[in-house]
């Protein structure tokens, strides 16, 4: 207030001696002048206050970290939100500061410098300050130096408080309570690119409403951005300097544990959503303070899988590093589903290479079973066959050794699903037939009828279609009895093709139509893509050649997604012939 008056040519004798008495002078003062006052950094709404002048001639702005709530309700203010810089405007800084021809030298060093610096003007200008005075250093050096994420809020420090990231960020933190402060220091250890509230209860082991609490201090501060409702992201650097606060080993393990805990156990009970039927597993207790999300349904858990994903994979990752092994094979339980009816190939195949490394170290047959089952699952969607046959064979040979049948029907189905692939119908009749004696003994019904529209469909490829069709209509009653809607999308699909194969192609369109409509209602891409394929030959052969276009268009966007080249060159190729003459038609199997 002192420098504000003196700036307006109050004499010092003439400057009261009370806060509010200069406070008073000063809006009158300035009342009747059109002036333009910039409010650099302020601390809160009760910092800028006795600073707004009075009347309507001014134009006050204000900077700060907090958002300044107080002053937008109370005095009318406009909120202006600032982002970080996007690529294209982090380069011009850059450009500006130094020059396009030093950036254009170096573009692969610079790229990295703009990925470490991460949007903050702040960053940025830092980094521009330390090249700009050693003009010889080359920027590879620069970014060199903010390779290490230990180091690289250093690495931004010029050594004044007005040149530091880590200044900036200290000035705001230090103002938090100390259970906020605690909550940021857990935070930035979260991995993942985001958080939910619920999560951040189970890391902090704080009830919902202190939760909630600490999360919008934070955000009003700016040290979290809800970036969309309900979620919660920190810019890169803003965590590195979470992550340098004092926490014991302990405690950073403890709070991971539950966390690492939440999403196992939500994701579990999803997974259970997502397939009631799959064989079960028995993670253990959640750890003390771990609150996991209770999933209302089957929409529900896909929502919520559609969400954490990414934080799934990331635990699974610190999962592994910590050396949490029960935890890295089950979270890839827990993921299964989800990433096999979403087509998310590679992760499926990231995620069950950790569960073997972890069951390998465990020496868990049970869980060894199941790594190698997926990792053929997956090795076979993408068409690597050898692979596939390596790992689904050890896993039915782990499965005997541990005298597990449940694990022995499975293995044999999915090696008759790879057989199917190589064309040896014969072999995977005899894997069907061993997978369905197992589940009879079982008494598994359900996955009876799944192994029954199995051997319908290798009798299918193998010409025996009359055969086929009553495996198929016998598995479709029996699966609908037993509610698994997957193995009747299944069904539905291999009685189109035998419907196709035996010249009914208006029988073979309206099963493939329901089986569309199922899928779809099921959100499971993989069954879609290979739905919509077949869907194509049908209105082909009833010379419906726009629908046909239209299907192959979306299978094979669905196969490009999920990283199927073959089937997508395939595809590809049926609509380049399209104009010309039908495609010739392949089998392309629907598999739970």
């Amino acid at each position: 207030m002192r420098g504000l008056l003196d700036a307006l040519g109050v004499a010092p004798a003439g400057v009261p001696t009370a806060l509010d008495a200069q406070v008073a002078l000063y809006r009158s003062l300035v009342s009747d002048k059109r002036m333009l006052i910039l409010l650099d950094n302020a601390r809160d709404t009760e910092h800028v206050t006795p600073l707004l002048p009075g009347g309507s001639t001014c134009t006050v702005v204000v900077t700060s970290r907090d958002r300044l709530t107080g002053l937008i309700a109370a005095h009318g203010a406009r909120p202006v939100p600032l982002d970080v810089f996007d690529d294209a405007d982090a380069r011009e800084l850059l450009a500006h500061r130094l020059s396009r021809q030093r950036l254009a030298a170096e573009p692969e060093a610079v790229d990295e410098l703009l990925a470490y610096c991460a949007g903050l003007p702040l960053a940025l200008a830092v980094v521009a300050a330390r090249a700009a005075l050693h003009p010889d250093i080359p920027v590879a050096a620069l970014a060199a130096e903010l390779r290490d994420a230990a180091g690289r809020l250093g690495a931004l420090d010029t050594g004044g408080p007005t040149a530091s990231v880590r200044a900036a960020l200290s000035w705001t933190h230090d103002a938090l309570t100390s259970e906020q402060a605690e909550v940021f220091a857990l935070l930035g250890l979260a991995p993942g690119p985001d958080i939910s509230l619920p999560a951040t209860a189970s890391l902090t082991a704080l009830p919902d409403h202190r939760t909630r609490s600490a999360l919008l201090a934070l955000e009003r501060v700016s040290l979290v951005q809800q970036h969309v409702p309900g979620r919660y992201r920190m810019h890169d650097l803003v965590k590195l300097f979470a992550t340098d606060h004092a926490l014991t080993e302990r405690a950073r393990d403890t709070a991971l544990r539950r966390l690492a805990d939440f999403y196992l156990h939500t994701g579990f009970a999803g997974g259970q959503l997502l397939d009631p039927h799959r064989q079960p597993i028995q993670p253990d207790l959640p750890a003390p303070g771990c609150r996991p999300r209770t999933l209302s349904d089957r929409a529900a858990a896909i929502r919520w899988f559609d969400a954490e994903h990414r934080n799934l994979l990331a635990t699974q990752r610190l999962a592994a590093e910590r050396t949490w092994r029960r935890q890295v094979w089950q979270m890839a339980w827990a993921l299964n589903d989800f990433l096999w009816h979403q087509g998310h190939s590679r992760d499926f195949l990231a995620v069950w290479s950790a569960a073997l490394a972890a069951a390998d170290h465990l020496a868990d047959p049970v869980a060894q079973s199941l790594a190698h089952r997926g990792l053929g699952r997956v090795h076979a969607l993408l068409g690597q066959h050898d692979q596939a046959q390596d790992h689904l064979h050890r896993a039915l040979a782990l499965a005997q050794h541990a005298n597990d049948p449940h694990s022995q029907g499975h293995a044999h189905r999915y090696l008759a699903w790879a057989c199917d692939q190589r064309g040896d119908y014969g072999q995977a009749l005899r894997h069907e037939a061993a997978a369905l004696r197992l589940f009879q003994t079982l008494d598994l019904p359900a996955w009876e009828g799944d192994v029954l529209n199995m051997m319908g469909w290798s009798a299918a490829l193998g010409g025996e279609h009359d055969r086929a069709r009553e495996h198929c209509e016998a598995a479709l009653a029996l699966l609908e009895h037993h509610h698994f809607p997957l193995a009747v999308v299944a069904t539905l699909d291999s009685l189109g093709y035998i419907a196709r194969h035996t010249g009914q192609h208006a029988d073979a369109l309206d099963y493939y139509q329901q089986a569309h409509t199922q899928c779809r209602d099921l959100g499971h891409t993989v069954f879609e893509a290979e739905i919509l394929d077949g869907l194509g030959h049908s209105h082909l052969a009833l010379d419906q050649r726009e629908h046909a276009r239209a299907a192959w268009r979306q299978a094979l966007d669905l196969y490009q997604a999920q990283h199927r080249a073959a089937d997508a060159d395939r595809v590809h190729q049926q609509l380049t012939a399209l104009n010309t003459s039908q495609p010739a038609e392949q089998a392309h199997p629907v598999t739970t």
